[in-house]
């Protein structure tokens, strides 16, 4: 297939979702709801926490609020792009629905990761986008045009690694029963995005979740970004994170097709 073919095949999921969540606007209403709640959260949490102290690992309160938007939006941007299609290739291979995607013309890990939106997650990336704007605000920033597109393609490498373990995490279907459990792991990663660089002093602990794990650079590099501005090295670190994580999860998940066993078999 050609690119303006998996556009087009991409634009009419979007419809297809928008239709569907029309159907069910409770469900929409609900969900969103819910996750309105948890990013109140995780806001309402900074609060208290600055009620007792004016900085955290060198960051002040609206510079954290900026990092906790920043790491919001990423996550936000994932779970209405990617969650539910990948969280489902799980009980497909093992229901052997997995033939579907198999049997169509495009790539089969483009197939298995745009069928749908959640667009609770997608309407919420605005309000992960006013906290970000809002701390910006009250730290007086005014980052130049150059920031924000730097910030903004930092923001799509942070969407690709988040991408990029959801894949290996849920491609181990292929090789293990299941992977309900392992599942979850994902969101207790994720948690580490909301932390400061700076407060992982521990060696062991730095190398996990800063080096080997990059989920904490995921949202610190571009909130740095707007912050203190673009700077070159941070950034290609991001980058280099960002294709070695893809092309680990595309050699896995390739490698998790081999040994699927198809329905028809």
């Amino acid at each position: 297939m050609r690119p303006i073919n998996y556009i087009r095949l991409w634009l009419a999921c979007v419809r297809y979702s928008v239709v569907r969540t029309m159907m069910f606007r409770f469900d929409f209403l609900m969900w969103s709801l819910v996750e309105l709640f948890w990013m109140g959260v995780n806001i309402a949490l900074v609060a208290v926490i600055y009620a007792h102290t004016d900085t955290v690992a060198g960051w002040s309160k609206y510079q954290m609020m900026l990092l906790v938007g920043t790491s919001m939006l990423i996550q936000r941007l994932t779970m209405g792009l990617f969650w539910s299609n990948i969280f489902e290739l799980g009980r497909n291979v093992r229901l052997g629905n997995f033939d579907f995607f198999l049997a169509q013309p495009g790539n089969v890990l483009f197939m298995v990761s745009t069928r749908k939106l959640d667009l609770d997650s997608i309407v919420n990336t605005l309000v992960a986008t006013a906290v970000i704007v809002y701390s910006a605000h009250q730290l007086h920033l005014a980052p130049a045009p150059g920031a924000i597109l730097a910030y903004l393609v930092l923001i799509l490498c942070g969407l690709a690694i988040n991408y990029s373990i959801i894949v290996i995490i849920i491609s181990l279907t292929f090789w293990i029963i299941k992977t309900e459990g392992i599942e979850g792991s994902y969101f207790a990663l994720t948690d580490f995005s909301r932390i400061p660089r700076d407060a992982f002093k521990r060696l062991i602990v730095e190398i996990v979740f800063v080096y080997a794990m990059p989920v904490v650079i995921v949202s610190n590099i571009p909130a740095a970004t707007l912050l203190h501005g673009p700077k070159l090295i941070p950034m290609l670190w991001l980058l280099l994170a960002t294709a070695a994580w893809l092309t680990l999860a595309v050699f896995i998940f390739n490698r998790g097709i081999r040994r699927y066993a198809s329905a028809s078999s």
